[in-house]
């Protein structure tokens, strides 16, 4: 990685601006961009946050959304410090931006099975609502906006 900027993909909380000012305050916004072929499940129990913290992986006919961020080598460790609090990894996988470019950006995701077994639990309320802030902020799409929300008045 050597101390060239990096291209980080935020999905979780850290897609919301103040968020990541807090774990990383040199991150740089550079533009939204979506994983192909990757789904949202809530698989990690985190009594912090009273609910479970998202993840996401590959899943056939999904996408997630995100913003990508311009982030250096020092705040890259304090968000990988974060992020694994939160059971998640550092790893890099293709972004396609809105107009069709693809990029490598380094996105955090669960480390091999869930801690707690397969699949969902009931997502962490104030999590999410960091989450659709975020979305918001970004005006992701509004049918990924509304995906959350439904996560957030159904519990699950």
């Amino acid at each position: 990685m050597g101390g060239k900027a990096l291209l980080y993909f935020a999905y979780n909380a850290r897609i919301s601006p103040e968020q990541m000012a807090e774990v990383a305050p040199s991150a740089e916004f550079r533009f939204i961009a979506h994983l192909p072929e990757w789904g949202l499940e809530f698989p990690i129990t985190n009594s912090t946050w009273d609910g479970a913290l998202p993840a996401i992986a590959p899943e056939p006919g999904s996408t997630v959304w995100g913003a990508v961020y311009e982030i250096g080598k020092t705040d890259l460790a304090q968000l990988d410090e974060v992020e694994l609090r939160e059971s998640r990894r550092p790893r890099t996988v293709e972004a396609m931006d809105r107009t069709g470019k693809r990029h490598q950006v380094l996105v955090h995701l669960l480390d091999g099975a869930s801690p707690n077994g397969n699949g969902s639990h009931s997502p962490s309320s104030r999590y999410l609502e960091l989450m659709v802030a975020g979305s918001r902020h970004w005006n992701l799409p509004v049918g990924w906006i509304a995906g959350l929300e439904e996560h957030l008045e159904n519990g699950s």
